[in-house]
Formats: C-alpha cells, structure tokens, sequence
C-alpha cells in the first residue's frame, strides 16, 4: 500500500469513527447560538464531531426550540473536563450538571447498573435490548433516587482485548502488560477471575500510555477504539467478546429547578429517541469500525472452542464477586430469570 493509499484509507477510517453524519441535525431557529435561560453543563470523553456529540447537539437544538430558548446545553466534549469521575466530581460541587457515561461513571451513580455488564452476560444485542427493557422502570427509579435524570441509554459495543502480541487464552493476557480503567471495579473483578495484575490508567491517558510502552493491551468495543486512536497502537483483536459495553446520558434534578414540568418532559421527549437512534447506528458503526481497523492492519485472532469456554467459565464465575458491592442477589437472580426466560431455558 502506498502512502497515499494509507493516508486516503486512515481519513475514511477517521471519517467512520469521528466524523460520522448526525442523525438528526440541530434546528436551526431563531434560539440557536444564544444562551438558553438554564444551560445544562455537560460533558463527555466523546470526541467532538462523533456521532455520539452530533445526536447531543441534535437534541439541544431540538430542546432550544421546543422550549423557546427556555432551556438548553453548554457541551465540553473529548474529555476536556477530565476523566468520568473528575466529571463526577465536579458534578458533585455544581461546576457541571450532567454528561455521557459509560459503564464506569453510571456504576458511580447507581453501581447495579454494572450487572447489565457482566463478562459473556449476553450472546446477542436481542439478549441486551430485552433485558434492559424490563428494568428500564428500575434504573429509572435507582438514578431518580440518587438526584439524576435518566435521559436516555446508549450502546458502547460489545467489548474485545486489543493488544500489541497475539492473545490465544487466558494464559496470554499474563504476558502482555494489561490497561484497566483507573477506579472501575467490574474491570478490576473480570481480571482478578484471571489472576492479572492490570495498570489501572484513566481513560484519557491510554493512548500516551500505548505510544509508550506502558501498557501493551487495552480492551474497547471497535468504534471507540476509532474514535480514540487506540487502534493505531495494537496490532491484534481477541476475536472473544468480554462483555457489551453500555453508556447513558443522564443530568442531575437539581440543575433542573426552575425548570417549568413541561419544559423537563420536552426534554425527555426529545433525548430519549435521539438516544436510541444513535445506539442503533452506534451498532453499525461498531460493524464498520471492524473492518476498517483490520484493512488498516489490526489482525483477528481465532481462539479455538475450548479455550474460548474457558474464558466463560472463568469470567461468568466472578459474576457472584459483585454481589453486595455493586449489585444485589436479587437483581443477579432477576437478570439471569429474564435471559433464561428469553432464551426459552425458564
């Protein structure tokens, strides 16, 4: 391939994965560009200019208009108000009032939200769709209960080990110095079930710490390893997926007082569609950002049968290590009910 082969291809990768289209562009009215009268303060690790941060910016000018102005959003994209839990944090003080979570922050408002990502939990998106569906009421609940708005779930993708030397089984990920989210105890659990020692680093941090040498693998869904450039930095994919990955927007009640009922449930109305929307063509993206990292050099490591039970088995044994720390008996029990029901094994 010829430089400029390569250089063509990398924009049309970065196009998949940063640039895509918005689903729904902002309204363009007479509110647009002013300052709403309440301004909700929200950040995210999402790159400016991703689909995920087009849908956002499609559903503040959706708000802005419907509200007249009344109520909008000031965004601080590409994790420029730091890591999830530096979002938290300044959450917490009033600095800022909401933002786009993965998995880890949402665990740090309402940990049971952490079961829905349990490692090999769910075989397929169907799986995951139906789950989450039946306790939708519940999470709503749990995060009104701790002062948040829930506005809406998205979709990170199912979540695979990208690495810099081939990972056959479990006994590989010992060889490789391994990345954990800094501070996410699901993550810290799935690799205690596999007897490593990860180097726990905050998100924004992992490329300079792949380009470095400091970690050697990470695990991400393909999109994000896109959006976030990790995938110029490994040279392999375990084709074994961990877990599905999920993310919410959510903004806390007290940055809405003041905030008219009617004007609250337009917000609702709008974001939660546009959410789904966008986890829907987060799904094809995570299809696409596949085969344009392997065009690009990332290889797919098969892993044989056997040792892919052996990867369930051991991760599906720490299922019960969350129990009374991140999730209830109960909800566990609840959770495997529904996808047994589902699956027609009641």
């Amino acid at each position: 391939m010829t430089c400029s082969e390569r250089t063509a291809r990398r924009a049309r990768l970065l196009a998949a994965g940063v640039l895509a289209a918005a689903l729904v562009a902002p309204s363009a009215d007479a509110h647009a560009g002013k300052r709403p009268d309440k301004q909700i303060k929200f950040a995210t690790l999402a790159p400016d200019g991703s689909t995920w941060m087009k849908t956002m910016r499609a559903i503040d000018g959706e708000v802005r208009r419907r509200t007249e102005g009344r109520l909008g959003f000031k965004f601080y994209p590409g994790g420029v108000q730091g890591d999830e839990k530096d979002v938290l944090r300044k959450i917490r003080i009033g600095q800022l009032h909401g933002g786009g979570f993965t998995g880890n922050g949402l665990g740090s408002i309402v940990s049971e939200t952490r079961v829905l990502e349990l490692p090999f939990l769910f075989e397929d998106l169907e799986e995951l769709d139906h789950v989450r569906e039946a306790l939708a009421g519940y999470f709503d609940s749990a995060f009104d209960e701790q002062g948040y708005v829930l506005l809406g779930w998205t979709d990170v993708g199912f979540i695979y080990i990208l690495s810099q030397e081939p990972i056959h089984g479990p006994e590989d990920m010992n060889r490789q110095k391994m990345w954990v989210w800094s501070g996410d105890p699901l993550a810290e659990m799935f690799f205690k079930a596999f007897d490593i020692s990860p180097i726990p680093i905050s998100a924004p941090d992992v490329l300079t710490s792949l380009q470095t040498g400091v970690i050697e693998a990470v695990y991400s869904s393909p999109l994000a390893c896109v959006a976030l450039q990790w995938y110029t930095r490994v040279r392999y994919m375990t084709d074994v997926p961990l877990t599905h990955g999920l993310g919410a927007a959510v903004v806390t009640r007290k940055a809405l007082e003041g905030v008219s009922d009617a004007d609250v449930q337009i917000l609702r109305d709008v974001a939660a569609p546009q959410l789904r929307r966008l986890s829907l063509k987060t799904r094809e993206q995570n299809v696409e950002a596949l085969s344009e990292i392997q065009k690009e050099g990332v290889e797919i490591v098969t892993v044989e049968k056997a040792v892919r039970d052996e990867f369930f088995r051991r991760g599906r044994a720490a299922w019960s290590d969350g129990v009374g720390t991140l999730y209830s008996q109960e909800l566990l029990d609840r959770v495997r009910a529904l996808l047994a029901a589902y699956r027609g094994n009641p």
